[in-house]
């Protein structure tokens, strides 16, 4: 087949969406098909497009057998409601023109947020007569407003729209998660839509590290620390200065190190925090090189995953699948009706504390380090649970069916067969 990917994010972003799409469009490549991905010039998470694509409107290299075609973005640091309306808006209309260069798709992939992106990808899917696949990252705008991100009457009319705009004009949708999937199901979404496809883990590449041959405590000097891990991405979802209260309120265990992992200007926040708060058992790393996230992820006895208390149904950390992956016993701080702590429970790889509860997450921790015996419990579970449920070849082979049966012929009763059986009460369709 031939595929158009539209994603804003994509290698060599570090985290996020971007890893994903990457692993996606190569592999698909690898299996034969013919890939194209349509994306803005790299910026996440810094919010400043890469030194070497500044000053360009329009970029396309071939990057392991994929046509990456770039476009300019309106971006600034930290924008406000009207930044990011002009950044999607950018991308909009920038990214049109990139599209239209190239082969004529059989399928379009289309990465959400940003919403807007919904428009130009349904008019392309009129253009070329092909189905539109939407996957769904984070559910907008319900996340922004929960979050207080936005609070505009009139703009939060315009994103539940495009909301859905979006949903209506896909073909299919891919959601990560189950309560994705029932949230989209209250809004009235078809359930012949919707299809659950976990985001994956490249397992060969994340795996176990025995600690005397982890590069990263090696260079970092942490042989002898119990390490508590936070790797990814700072934001208004985390909720991080849990994280800060509670390693201050576990200064009396002296080999116990917070190692906490993100963009510079969010960690040099958070560690301005962490001195207010009197915690001197953190270290603070930018974020590392790609060929060393096995080592780091690897060298944590534990990894927290963090959400504040108003994440429930629209947000689920791809961070989870590569601590599992990694071997690391997980302690979440996160809604406990949230898809996060169910993820928990079913991997059987940690364990969940209520968010924005800095005791007791500490207390938690303290329990955990005191117990070897349940963290290797816990992290050989995580690592089975991966490998069963989050593989890559899993995922690329549900989205190869996926495309197949959408751009399948009609059988005799003048449909195409169903991408997933789906039962008569309305339950998404698993593989």
């Amino acid at each position: 087949m031939r595929i158009l990917i539209y994603s804003y994010n994509y290698f060599p972003e570090p985290i996020g969406i971007a890893p994903l799409m990457t692993e996606l469009a190569e592999g698909l490549v690898q299996r034969g098909h013919e890939v194209r991905v349509v994306t803005g010039m790299p910026n996440y998470p810094q919010r400043r497009i890469y030194p070497d694509y500044r000053g360009k409107l329009y970029d396309t290299r071939i990057e392991n057998g994929v046509r990456v075609q770039r476009c300019y973005v309106w971006i600034r640091p930290r924008p406000g409601l009207l930044g990011r309306v002009l950044l999607d808006g950018s991308f909009v209309l920038t990214s049109v023109v990139q599209a239209l260069r190239g082969f004529r798709p059989d399928v379009i992939l289309l990465t959400t947020p940003p919403l807007p992106v919904s428009v130009p990808a349904a008019l392309l899917g009129w253009i070329y007569r092909c189905p539109v696949v939407l996957n769904v990252q984070d559910i907008l705008p319900e996340a922004a407003v929960r979050l207080g991100i936005v609070k505009n009457r009139l703009a939060i009319w315009v994103f539940e729209a495009l909301e859905r705009f979006a949903y209506r004009s896909a073909g299919a949708i891919a959601v990560i998660a189950d309560g994705f999937a029932q949230n989209l199901l209250s809004k009235g979404v078809s359930p012949q839509k919707l299809v659950c496809i976990p985001n994956w883990v490249d397992v060969d590449f994340i795996r176990p590290i025995p600690p005397a041959s982890n590069q990263f405590r090696q260079q970092q000097q942490l042989q002898n620390q119990f390490i508590v891990l936070y790797a990814g991405n700072i934001a208004l979802t985390q909720g991080m200065e849990t994280v800060i209260e509670a390693a201050a309120r576990l200064q009396d265990l002296p080999d116990l190190t917070f190692v906490i992992v993100g963009e510079p200007g969010a960690c040099q926040q958070l560690e301005d925090y962490a001195r207010q708060c009197n915690a001197h058992n953190i270290q603070f790393f930018n974020f590392q090189p790609r060929e060393l996230l096995p080592h780091l992820l690897a060298a944590a006895d534990v990894g927290l995953v963090v959400q504040r208390k108003n994440v429930v149904s629209f947000n689920m950390p791809s961070k989870f699948q590569l601590l599992l992956a990694s071997g690391c016993p997980v302690v979440a701080s996160a809604p406990l009706e949230g898809e996060l702590a169910k993820a928990v429970g079913q991997s059987g790889a940690g364990t969940v504390v209520l968010p924005e509860q800095p005791h007791q997450l500490a207390e938690t921790l303290r329990s955990v380090y005191h117990d070897a015996a349940q963290r290797a419990a816990w992290g050989a579970q995580g690592r089975l649970y991966a490998t069963m449920h989050y593989g890559f070849a899993q995922a690329i082979a549900t989205y190869e069916h996926l495309f197949a049966s959408l751009t399948a012929p009609p059988g005799p009763n003048g449909r195409a067969i169903a991408p997933f059986p789906i039962d008569p009460v309305g339950q998404v369709g698993r593989r």
